[in-house]
């Protein structure tokens, strides 16, 4: 039987996710003996490789580059996990919404609050341009299944691993699993 091909992305979040990842603690060394982690920001791969069989993806899109990355996650993988309640819902990352665009706050932050020499990042290629509004992986591209959780928790995080791993789709119910927050 040959190896699970794993990848974790981290779109706009704060990492706390991958943080709860690592809560798998032991079981990482049994994961490690069935999958070939092929792409994370625990490892420095820089291109997106093809035929991953399970991506978990941490974040919401909230630049341009989020939204060019979740499209090659989509078409270059099987199934994809979104990862946490930024991914599945835009959450916190989602908090600048109601200002209705990317540029008050980008005012606010580079211009009204700095002490000298405000000015806004821009550097094509370098610096990502803002989406005007952060929005949840579904909305950009198919999910195969959700993983509710600021962060979800190590239990979470088996639960929908283990299955996978067999080959069969996770089946997630009752409060322990779907509650967000």
């Amino acid at each position: 039987m040959s190896r699970l091909k794993l990848a974790t992305v981290w779109l706009g979040g704060c990492s706390g996710c991958h943080m709860s990842f690592l809560d798998l603690d032991e079981w990482l060394i049994d994961l490690a003996a069935q999958v070939d982690l092929v792409f994370s920001p625990f490892a420095d791969t820089k291109e997106y490789p093809e035929g991953v069989d399970v991506v978990l993806v941490e974040g919401a899109v909230a630049n341009e580059e989020h939204l060019q990355r979740i499209q090659t996650v989509r078409e270059r993988s099987q199934i994809l996990v979104s990862f946490g309640d930024c991914a599945v819902t835009g959450n916190v990352t989602a908090l600048r919404n109601p200002l209705g665009s990317a540029e008050p706050v980008l005012q606010r932050c580079y211009i009204e609050a700095v002490d000298i020499h405000g000015q806004i990042p821009y550097e094509p290629g370098i610096v990502p341009t803002l989406l005007d509004r952060v929005i949840p992986v579904h909305t950009v591209v198919p999910v195969d299944i959700y993983l509710p959780g600021c962060p979800p928790d190590a239990t979470r995080i088996k639960a929908v691993l283990e299955p996978l791993l067999r080959g069969e789709k996770p089946h997630l119910e009752g409060r322990e699993f779907i509650k967000f927050g």
